[in-house]
């Protein structure tokens, strides 16, 4: 069973810059999964979707449910399209990890048994990996949509903030509603906070502060470039500071690009 990731956190405050960086730090295969609706995992390592005709899971589903799936799937029952089609058209295989992209929410029709069927599958294709690493946005969306039920360390991103700050401390009482389970909550702080700032954040109830993300002009260069965050300098300060942060939680990190 691999070791379940959740990277949370509000817009802009690097949470898929963490993802990303994970994803080069964490030795073992990996399955990646964008929760993020806003979809730029993908070109943070260095995956062009459109290009390679990857389709989100979310453009899948409504494939299904508007029959427009191909008339070879239409005797299959729901939970067999729902599988091919993750398979065939949503997986990026890649070196050292796979992607699946969830998408928007869908928002017509009755999407329960479809969410459960992705539950189950995400759950069943998840076994085949050392680690899923999960980029969600600060609402935990798609996690509200049972998609994703459990978690082994849960990793929130904030920024100094004070909204950020609420969102972040706000985690298990929002986890706790919506019945999703994790062993531990991490916080950690964007390169924005100053030592000061970072001082504030060991108070935090029922949640452990491991660090901060250094600030790193590559990481700007590389986004604007298009170049995969997997390329930057194993040196630099923020593949440095991830894998300190990564190391104080327990797990053990390589310094070294995937191969």
């Amino acid at each position: 069973m691999a070791t379940r990731i959740i990277v949370t956190g509000r817009g802009g405050t690097g949470k898929s810059t963490f993802s990303a960086l994970c994803v080069g730090a964490l030795e073992g295969p990996k399955l990646v999964i964008d929760a993020d609706p806003d979809q730029c995992l993908s070109t943070l390592l260095g995956i062009d979707l459109q290009t390679e005709g990857i389709k989100t899971v979310s453009e899948a589903m409504h494939e299904i449910q508007t029959g427009n799936a191909g008339q070879s799937m239409e005797s299959m029952p729901l939970p067999e399209k729902i599988e091919y089609l993750l398979q065939l058209s949503c997986l990026h295989e890649g070196p050292g990890f796979d992607l699946l992209t969830l998408g928007v929410k869908w928002t017509r029709g009755c999407y329960c048994a479809p969410n459960n069927t992705l539950r189950s599958l995400i759950s069943e294709l998840s076994s085949n990996y050392d680690f899923a690493v999960f980029d969600s946005p600060a609402g935990l969306e798609h996690i509200n949509r049972r998609v994703v039920s459990r978690a082994d360390d849960v990793f929130a991103i904030t920024d100094p903030s004070a909204k950020g700050l609420r969102n972040t401390r706000r985690f298990a009482e929002i986890a706790n509603g919506i019945d999703f389970s994790y062993k531990n909550l991490y916080i950690v702080a964007n390169y924005r906070f100053s030592a000061e700032l970072t001082e504030s954040l060991t108070d935090t109830e029922h949640a452990r502060y491991l660090g901060k993300i250094e600030p790193d002009s590559q990481v700007e260069s590389f986004d604007w470039s298009g170049r995969s965050l997997l390329d930057l300098p194993q040196q630099s300060p923020a593949c440095q500071s991830v894998r300190k942060v990564l190391e104080k939680a327990g797990y053990k990190t390589i310094d070294r690009k995937l191969t």
